[in-house]
């Protein structure tokens, strides 16, 4: 089980990034794929650039080094989720055992120093880890380049209840007047799927949770209308860690009880209550240049070339050259599916019926936040914004 302390830790990163990035556009990171990865580095790196990443992690880089190789060990025995990690030298390019001791047994392989082989290993290695989902290593490679880590995380789950295609014609916002490739399901626990959460920093949030047979959610996220993605994205990470009151969708009242959510009594013969979530299919891709954000990461002084500044990895004196993340995600009516390959480079520093019916109506047709995660933790693998759902046929309807 992965350690609380780096739950917090990393779903604290994956609501600054949300701010940093979800913006206008449609986007997906994973900060579950960057964190470990950055607490390596920070067990090996010393002065400022130590102290920076301390502050991104959240944690002491002393014990950062462990924490992150347990997280990624953790990560690769979760139902769904597969975690890998490789790190490539410079032959002549010692490095400290104690520190490779921290990294998952067997990961180390060589740079050749001839950049076009070592492009095609490492592209090779992103493919096969993701299952071809992400066919290349996010950043460049030259002969300066003396060592990369990087890691390749997956995370998959198909639904309990799947799915069935719905109409879905937005007639306001963004969306209007597109005909969506909708998707609809029909539940009877109130509870288990719905929450609105009235007051945030944000404002007022509507939270679904979709579960899947293998112990991962995913989270949709609807907040009032004009909102920026980035806030809402970090208010819902919030809301699922309980940082804010919510109602479930039993105790919601009749009428408008949240954003896109619309609570009626109907005639029916059956008084069951049930919810109605409708949400568009949606693939994302984004490519991430994690040192536009260093300070979100601790990297500003890390890139510095007149020194070095990981001795604790190396003797040779070592600089950040750069850190790109590359990731894809896919909500279908069968299940979610999400890669990513994230890395890091270094080079040298220098009928009239009876009865009535609750029915809760769920309307996701217009840019909402995803959240997948771990049920167990509550760790947040992987979050997006869309903005450009999939479309759907004007005649199948």
């Amino acid at each position: 089980m992965i350690d609380a302390t780096t739950v917090r830790a990393v779903n604290a990163m994956t609501a600054r990034w949300a701010r940093a990035t979800a913006t206008d556009g449609g986007t997906v990171f994973t900060a579950a794929g960057v964190w470990p990865l950055l607490a390596l580095l920070a067990g090996g790196a010393d002065g400022p650039a130590r102290r920076e990443l301390e502050g991104a992690l959240g944690v002491g880089a002393d014990a950062a080094g462990a924490l992150g190789g347990a997280a990624l060990g953790a990560m690769a025995a979760m139902a769904g989720v597969d975690a890998a990690t490789g790190l490539w030298t410079r032959q002549d390019l010692p490095i400290r055992p104690e520190w490779e001791a921290t990294l998952p047994p067997g990961v180390r392989s060589a740079l050749t120093g001839d950049s076009e082989r070592d492009r095609k290993a490492l592209d090779a290695w992103a493919s096969q880890r993701t299952r071809g989902a992400i066919p290349e290593l996010p950043m460049a490679l030259d002969t300066g380049t003396q060592l990369v880590l990087a890691g390749a995380l997956t995370v998959r789950t198909a639904w309990r209840q799947p799915f069935r295609p719905a109409w879905l014609k937005p007639e306001s916002g963004p969306w209007q007047g597109r005909s969506l490739a909708g998707l609809s399901r029909t539940m009877e626990d109130l509870d288990g799927v719905l929450r609105v959460v009235p007051d945030t920093p944000a404002g007022p949030l509507t939270l679904s949770g979709i579960a899947g047979d293998n112990g991962l959610d995913v989270h949709l996220v609807l907040g009032a209308e004009g909102v920026p993605g980035g806030a809402v994205l970090e208010a819902g990470t919030g809301a699922l860690a309980g940082q804010y009151a919510g109602w479930p969708g039993s105790a919601l009242p009749l009428g408008a009880a949240g954003p896109g959510v619309q609570v009626m009594d109907v005639p029916s013969w059956d008084p069951t209550p049930r919810v109605t979530l409708t949400t568009p299919q949606f693939t994302v891709r984004a490519r991430h240049d994690l040192l536009r954000h260093d300070e979100l990461f601790g990297l500003r002084t890390a890139q510095d070339d007149s020194r070095g500044h990981f001795p604790g990895i190396s003797p040779v004196p070592l600089a950040l050259s750069a850190g790109e993340q590359s990731m894809t995600a896919s909500f279908s009516a069968e299940g979610f599916w999400a890669a990513a390959v994230t890395a890091f480079s270094m080079g040298v520093g220098s009928a009239p019926p009876q009865r009535t019916a609750r029915v809760i109506v769920v309307r996701y047709d217009r840019p909402f936040g995803f959240l997948a995660v771990h049920r167990a933790t509550g760790l947040v693998l992987t979050a997006g914004w869309v903005t450009e759902p999939e479309a759907g046929s004007e005649t199948m309807w």
